[in-house]
C-alpha cells in the first residue's frame, strides 16, 4: 500500500491536530470520478455528476475527504506506480480548480488471487482495512466517527473492517446491483450517488 499527499511525492503526510478529526473515506473509481478500466491516463479522468460538490461540503463541515483505493493494475504490470502518482496529482489539480479538496490518497497494488469482493486477501487490499487504518493514524482521524462510502461490496467492507461508523454503497460505477449484492448486510445504506452520500452524512452527523 503506498500513500500520497501531494503530486509530486510518493508519500504525503498532511500536519495532524492533535484533536482527531472524523473522516469520510472515498473509492476513487466509480464513486469520485469514472470507473475507466486499469486508468492510467491522466486526460482520462472524468468526475461524476456531483462528486466535486459533495467533497466540498464535506470538507466546509468539518470532515477530511481521503481516497483509498484498490489499484490491482500495478500488482498485474498493466500500469506503473508513477502513473497512478500522476492521475491523483491531476486529480488533486482538478478538484482545487474547482474549489475542492482531499486530505489523502491512498492505494493498495496488490493484485488479488481470489478476486473476492468479501474475503480479505491482503490487508491494504479492501475489503481489508489495511488502508484506513493507514491513514486514520497518519491524518490523526477518528474511525469510530468516520464512514465509508463506495460502489463496491469490497468498499464498504473495508469501512466495517476497520471500525467505521457507517458504510453507504451508491448505485454509480459498479454499483448497479447494489441492492441485490448488499442484501446480505442491512447495515450498509444505499444511495444514488456521492452527493445523496454527503446528504445523508451531514443529516446523520
Amino acid at each position: 500500500m503506498l500513500s500520497e499527499s501531494s503530486p509530486r511525492t510518493d508519500s504525503r503526510r498532511l500536519e495532524c491536530v492533535a484533536i482527531q478529526r472524523s473522516a469520510v473515506f472515498l473509492d476513487r473509481d466509480g464513486t469520485l470520478i469514472e470507473d475507466v478500466d486499469y486508468l492510467s491516463d491522466p486526460s482520462a479522468i472524468r468526475f461524476i455528476p456531483g462528486a466535486v460538490e459533495a467533497v466540498k461540503r464535506l470538507r466546509q463541515n468539518g470532515f477530511a475527504c481521503v481516497i483509498v483505493t484498490n489499484q490491482s493494475g500495478v500488482g498485474r504490470g498493466m500500469m506503473s506506480h508513477d502513473q497512478v502518482h500522476n492521475v491523483h496529482a491531476e486529480m488533486l489539480r482538478m478538484l482545487r480548480e474547482q474549489g475542492a479538496d482531499l486530505d489523502g490518497f491512498y492505494y493498495c497494488p496488490v493484485a488479488p488471487v481470489v478476486g473476492s469482493e468479501s474475503l480479505i486477501e491482503h490487508t491494504d487490499r479492501k475489503p481489508g482495512p489495511g488502508m484506513l487504518m493507514k491513514a486514520a493514524l497518519e491524518l490523526n482521524l477518528d474511525l469510530q466517527s468516520s464512514w465509508m462510502v463506495g460502489d463496491k461490496l469490497s468498499d464498504v467492507l473495508a469501512g466495517r473492517n476497520a471500525g467505521c461508523r457507517a458504510g453507504i454503497r451508491l448505485r454509480t460505477g459498479k454499483g448497479r446491483d447494489a441492492d441485490r449484492e448488499s442484501a446480505p448486510y442491512p447495515e450498509f445504506a444505499i444511495v444514488e450517488d456521492l452527493a445523496a452520500a454527503a446528504a445523508l452524512i451531514l443529516a446523520a452527523d
